[in-house]
């Protein structure tokens, strides 16, 4: 059994080596172009020794520079932040205080500025001697209250609005209960003047046909007189 193992560590090791030696190359290629201003290329190079290794540091932290020459803001920061989180932050604090100042930059980039200054933030507490972070987080303090103030009045002016819709869409409830209220007055006012046209047309009936039954009987009556008198 201890010979087996001799064996496949005796074989392992060399691998090892070869996988080490490869993404090293892949590192040192991707350099070549990225110095060269070819920055895709640096990308490709970066990509193959992350296939390599997936926990290079050095890959992923020039694979974030590489991207974020070609604007990729969102895709540089993910390969910031995990290159970040491959540091031991107690023993690496100058690795780790450049990692979150490019992340810091990524957010900038994006008008993130919230989370740019929590990154300058952190930067600052691996490494309080780096002017250019603390420049950079005075830069993004004064956007971010600028973006926040902006925010407010985008807030302001959205509520305002919406409380002129609603004050403009009551107006019109009130000013429409208002005219079918009138057209309910005027209906019931036709219908009161039809009710009165009509018991005033029913009075006037009773009372032709009252008078025509009084003139009737005075007919009837002057005919049995005049029939009386012929006897």
């Amino acid at each position: 059994m201890k010979r087996l193992i001799t064996i496949l560590s005796f074989i392992l090791c060399p691998m090892s080596i070869v996988l080490a030696q490869k993404e090293a190359s892949d590192v040192r290629s991707g350099n070549r172009e990225y110095k060269k201003q070819n920055f895709t290329e640096a990308e490709i190079d970066y990509r193959r020794a992350l296939e390599t290794n997936k926990n290079s540091y050095e890959a992923h932290y020039n694979l974030g520079d590489a991207l974020f020459k070609q604007d990729k803001y969102a895709e540089a920061q993910t390969e910031f932040e995990t290159a970040a989180k491959l540091l031991d932050t107690k023993k690496d604090k100058e690795r780790y205080a450049k990692s979150m100042h490019n992340i810091g930059n990524c957010a900038f980039a994006q008008q993130q500025y919230d989370k740019a200054v929590a990154a300058y933030q952190q930067s600052l507490r691996a490494n309080p001697k780096d002017n250019d972070t603390r420049y950079n987080l005075v830069k993004a303090m004064e956007l971010l209250q600028q973006q926040q103030q902006q925010q407010q009045q985008n807030q302001d002016q959205q509520q305002q609005q919406q409380q002129q819709q609603q004050q403009d869409q009551q107006d019109q409830q009130d000013q429409q209960d208002q005219q079918d209220q009138q057209q309910e007055q005027e209906q019931q006012q036709q219908d009161d003047q039809m009710d009165k046209e009509t018991a005033e047309q029913i009075l006037q009936a009773l009372e032709q046909d009252e008078q025509d039954t009084q003139e009737k009987m005075q007919r009837q009556q002057g005919k049995k007189r005049r029939v009386e008198k012929e006897w």
